[in-house]
Parts: structure tokens; sequence; C-alpha cells
């Protein structure tokens, strides 16, 4: 049986860059289940499917086959084999990964493959529902946050650097509304798992972050 660590929180709280970090230190495989359902919202998009259209949602998540690999210890994701990783992170792929992981057979498709791989391995696995539905024994709980403002502030700032034109005011209303979607949506919402370890990182430096989720990971 694996040691598990399970991260949640919303979007843009830095839950994927912390936990990178954690598993580093620690010694854990990290798993990024949001870039599990942005492949398949790849898929989705490809296949030129609204996302509002749940029939052909659930019919196109017959015929796909999402797996995790690992290249110098940092997860990619496949998508019926094809190295899907460099084209998960655009607005576009957050969105629609967003509106479409509320629909039970999407969520049912990842959900396999992310306990099998807590039993089996020694993980800290992050998103929005980890700690209260994916894996709710898990050794370690941390719901992870942030304020809209700051949130907003550092995806922007990550835009910037990679030379995407952004508007600052877009994105914080971007991020209102996918909190909302997350946090409302019938199946597994985000929420704060009763026994997890609330962290605002909304003042603290990303060493900061890490250090403190590190010191309640004790095997």
């Amino acid at each position: 049986m694996g040691y598990n660590v399970a991260i949640d929180g919303p979007a843009g709280a830095g839950k994927s860059t912390i936990a990178k970090q954690v598993a580093k230190e620690n010694g854990y495989i990290y798993v990024d289940t949001g870039a599990m359902y942005r492949g398949l919202a790849i898929h989705f998009l490809n296949l030129g499917i609204d996302p509002k259209d749940t029939e052909k949602i659930i019919e196109a998540c017959k015929d796909v086959e999402v797996t995790i690999g690992y290249e110098s210890g940092i997860q990619q994701i496949y998508v019926n084999g094809e190295n899907v990783t460099a084209k998960l992170r655009t607005e576009e792929v957050g969105n629609m990964a967003s509106m479409t992981s509320a629909i039970p057979e999407v969520r049912g498709k990842l959900l396999e493959l992310q306990r099998t791989l807590a039993r089996e391995k020694d993980v800290i696995m992050d998103g929005r529902d980890i700690g209260t539905h994916v894996l709710p024994d898990a050794d370690v709980k941390i719901y992870l946050t942030a304020s809209v403002e700051i949130r907003a502030k550092r995806r922007y700032k990550e835009l910037v650097e990679k030379g995407v034109q952004c508007d600052l005011k877009e994105i914080e209303k971007d991020i209102e509304e996918r909190d909302y979607r997350d946090m409302t949506r019938k199946i597994a919402p985000l929420k704060k798992a009763e026994d997890a370890i609330l962290v605002d990182s909304s003042d603290m430096t990303l060493k900061e972050v890490v250090n403190t989720i590190s010191r309640y990971c004790h095997r």
C-alpha cells in the first residue's frame, strides 16, 4: 500500500507547482489529475465537440485511452498513445476540462487509473476532489488556496512570461467562474475535506508553502 498525500484547492492556487516540489523533496511520485482531465479535454476539442453536448462527450469517452508516463521524473500525459503534455495549459483546454469534468462518465474514465497508482506507489496527488472523493483515506490531506486576486496575478505573470497577451481582469473573471463551476457541480464538487489541513498561500513564498506541507508528511 502506498503512502498518499492529497492536495485539493481552486484553480491557480499553485497546487501543481507545490506538489511537484513536495514530491521531489520527499521521494513521492507526483500525479497531476488536472492534467489527465485536460488530456481528455484535448480529445473533445479535437473532435469539435461543444462542452455542453453531454451525450457526445460521453460517447467520446468510449474510444479514448488516457495514460501517464514519466520522463526524467516529469509526468507526461498520453491520449491514445500521443504525448499531449505540451498542449495542456491553454485557457481553451482548461475551460473545456472544467466544464466536462462534472460529467460522471468523464470522472469514471480516470478514477480507477488514479486509485491504482495510489495503491501501488507513494504518491502526492493534486486536484479538486482528491481528499474528498478520489483518495478519501489519504495519509495527509491539504486544502491549498489563495485569494482570487492573488491567483489571477500569478496566472497573468505566468502568461506574460510566456509571451501570451492577456488581460488581468479577464483572468480574474475566468477564475471566479471556474471556482463557481467547480464548487457547485453535482458530482464530487470542490470543497475542503473535514480532516484536511487548510493552507492559504496568499502571503506565503513558494518555499514557505513547500516547507509547511512537507512538515505534515511523516510516514
